[in-house]
């Protein structure tokens, strides 16, 4: 058995199957796969791809990223009316099934932490759409990653998606209430990209490493995880894989903007891409 981590697929789901047939992934014999959220939207088949893994049941570990958590603000009308128009996921939208599949994804998690047996001995793994503020230890990450998981899967969901958008408070306090804390825990770990060391965040630039606002860097300079703790993430395509960090590893290639989907073998980090 293997587990495999994959980047970002958005709705990529033809790549997906010929990634998974080129190391003949076989859930019945144990094979898992972990997925770094942004299952959908921007590619041409959100509906096959939110079915397929739902489909794996057990075999398939799924992180929420901002993409996925817009489909659920859309499916249940709790999005701003300017933002409407933002996504290519009619066709899940319309489909018979789309209750049950969001109803399955509003359960899903922010944050997947696991302890595994690996060539290298055992390893830990925080697997995360965008990252983790430098503010945070794995505690507090896990602990406020649930506050928010047990507000979307809660009766109230609505009222968290009706107040998840926005850019402020941009600064982690620990006094924060409320939907302003909700929000904020949900932008680090799914929309950041740029932050200050005191964990001050900014959503202008989504390029790359040479691109940071002045007196930012990106999250992973600052995090206080590794090495006791591999991170895992996405969302951030423009770094084309490469951290610079033995234990970061991003994994988003930008399948759907027409490079390679990529996947990483956690026993022994070998990379697979299509």
């Amino acid at each position: 058995m293997s587990i495999y981590v994959i980047g970002d697929i958005q709705g990529c789901y033809k790549p997906l199957r010929r990634l998974l047939d080129s190391v003949d992934f076989q859930p019945d014999r144990g094979d898992e796969l972990w997925c770094v959220g942004d299952l959908i939207n921007r590619g041409p088949r959100s509906l096959d791809t939110l079915r397929f893994l739902r489909d794996l049941g057990d075999a398939a570990t799924v992180v929420l990223g901002n993409h996925d958590l817009h489909f659920l603000s859309l499916y249940y009308d709790c999005i701003p009316a300017t933002m409407k128009s933002r996504h290519t996921l009619d066709k899940l939208l319309k489909a018979p099934d789309c209750d049950e599949l969001a109803e399955w994804l509003r359960q899903k998690p922010l944050v997947h932490y696991d302890s595994l047996k690996t060539e290298a001995g055992i390893r830990n793994y925080l697997m995360v759409h965008a990252g983790v503020p430098p503010v945070w230890d794995l505690k507090k990450t896990l602990e406020l990653a649930a506050e928010v998981e047990l507000a979307l899967s809660g009766p109230d969901f609505r009222e968290f998606l009706i107040n998840m958008y926005g850019n402020e408070p941009s600064k982690w306090k620990d006094s924060l209430e409320g939907y302003d804390r909700l929000r904020l825990i949900t932008n680090y770990l799914t929309r950041m990209r740029f932050c200050k060391k005191g964990g001050k965040l900014d959503f202008t630039i989504k390029e790359g490493l040479n691109k940071a606002p002045k007196g930012f860097e990106p999250w992973f300079i600052f995090e206080k995880l590794t090495p006791e703790t591999h991170i895992l993430f996405g969302h951030w395509a423009a770094l084309e894989g490469i951290t610079g960090h033995p234990y970061v590893h991003a994994l988003d290639t930008g399948c759907v903007w027409g490079r390679e989907l990529t996947m990483m073998r956690l026993e022994d980090h070998k990379l697979f891409s299509v």
